[in-house]
């Protein structure tokens, strides 16, 4: 039985785009420097580089969306409308969007619309209003598996259709990190910082820790965890089958600002999933196993189920950086690959390596590749089993690696 259920995967630069494509993604999202929740430059990509993600996309037969689900001001509003023109030329099949600014015009020029979670759509009338202007509607992370249900089962029955003369799908996050804040609209970083959420710019005060003190008496209230306003990252792998149940169409991972192997780990996993749920494979054991790969890159503890199952926000991390079982180090770059004989040549440029050692290779065409070190030689051709930082060596690999690679030491912490 093939799955039917669309995975969509963040992206922030080629190396997680080839990495997304490789571990299974059918769509990707990313974000460009302006309209973007995550508009910091080193997460985002220029109109210029549309073309190039476009055609990679359509190569591999992956969708892909542009996401502009800021807030827009009276005098960013040109600009949106320019780049929807832009994007509407484009190859792009959808944008992610929220505010009517962006809503009104992309439906003015039929520049297909996905409704971002930040519009907070929590019920069947709000699926009704917005199916005027977008065909899938990403609903408010706070929702039951019960709303969800209801929500999905009056589509089909009311039979709602966006401009594509379809029925509404639904879009639902999946997996990542959580805002304390309903939808993420948030308003702390302005607050105390003047860079707004809102606008891409977090700076994520509630991922640190704070004191509450007593004014008049000065007194400290003695609290269970510092970081009261930081949960811990949703994570449905659990009850993927019962999402799907519930007539979900489209998973959404979260991640625009994470590494490449965040994004080829996670994508495998759910795609192993849902792969799994289709072919009746789908049990504890499978479940067990993909959970302790996800642990093994960028989390921040895992809240299974979350909202979905009902429970109440109460998960909070217990630290401000990664949980994750898993470190990367790096060690240094490809300087040759040997397709006839599918040897890589490494210079270890900041660390030794062993044979048997994990590595990961990152590289914006490569995308990510997990790889054990086998038949690792030196200069001489010969077979060693330990090489230092400084030395250049060669090991076999079948995957193609390419000149200017990094590589990177993976192991348990």
């Amino acid at each position: 039985m093939k799955n039917s259920v669309e995975l969509l995967a963040p992206i922030s630069d080629f190396a997680s785009l080839h990495a997304a494509i490789e571990a299974g993604a059918d769509a990707i999202y990313f974000g460009l420097s302006k309209f973007s929740m995550r508009a910091r430059p080193s997460n985002s990509f220029t109109l210029e580089d549309i073309s190039k993600v476009t055609s990679i996309c359509k190569k591999n037969n992956v969708k892909s969306y542009v996401t502009l689900n800021t807030v827009v001001y009276n005098d960013e509003i040109n600009t949106a409308h320019q780049i929807c023109d832009f994007l509407k030329k484009s190859d792009i099949d959808a944008i992610i969007a929220s505010d009517f600014a962006v809503l009104t015009y992309a439906r003015s020029i039929n520049l297909p619309i996905h409704l971002s979670t930040q519009a907070n759509v929590s019920n069947i009338e709000s699926v009704k209003f917005f199916s005027q202007f977008a065909d899938v509607i990403v609903l408010a992370r706070e929702l039951t598996l019960e709303q969800i249900k209801d929500i999905c089962e009056k589509i089909k029955k009311e039979n709602i259709q966006g401009p594509s003369k379809k029925n509404i799908k639904i879009e639902l996050f999946a997996h990542g990190a959580l805002c304390v804040a309903i939808s993420g609209k948030c308003y702390m970083s302005l607050a105390q910082y003047n860079f707004s959420a809102n606008k891409g710019s977090c700076l994520h005060p509630c991922r640190r820790k704070y004191k509450i003190i007593e004014e008049d008496t000065n007194q400290e209230l003695i609290i269970d965890n510092h970081y009261v306003m930081s949960p811990k990252d949703l994570c449905t792998l659990p009850i993927l089958d019962k999402i799907i149940d519930a007539g979900v169409s489209i998973l959404k991972i979260e991640g625009r600002g994470k590494a490449p192997e965040y994004v080829y780990t996670v994508i495998k996993s759910y795609k192993d999933a849902l792969d799994s749920i289709a072919n009746n494979t789908f049990s504890n054991e499978k479940i067990t196993s993909l959970l302790e790969d996800l642990q093994t890159v960028y989390n921040r503890g895992f809240w299974e189920g979350g909202y979905y199952l009902g429970e109440k926000l109460g998960k909070w991390s217990n630290s401000s950086g990664s949980q994750s079982t898993f470190k990367k180090t790096y060690i240094g770059k490809v300087t040759n690959y040997f397709s006839k004989i599918n040897v890589a040549e490494v210079k270890l440029e900041a660390h030794l390596l062993k044979e048997n050692d994990h590595i990961i290779v990152i590289g914006q065409t490569t995308g990510v590749i997990k790889h054990q070190v086998k038949l690792m030689k030196d200069i001489n051709k010969k077979t060693i089993k330990q090489a230092n930082k400084g030395e250049t060596i060669t090991f076999e690999s079948q995957k193609k690696l390419r000149k200017n690679d990094q590589i990177y030491l993976f192991e348990k912490k």
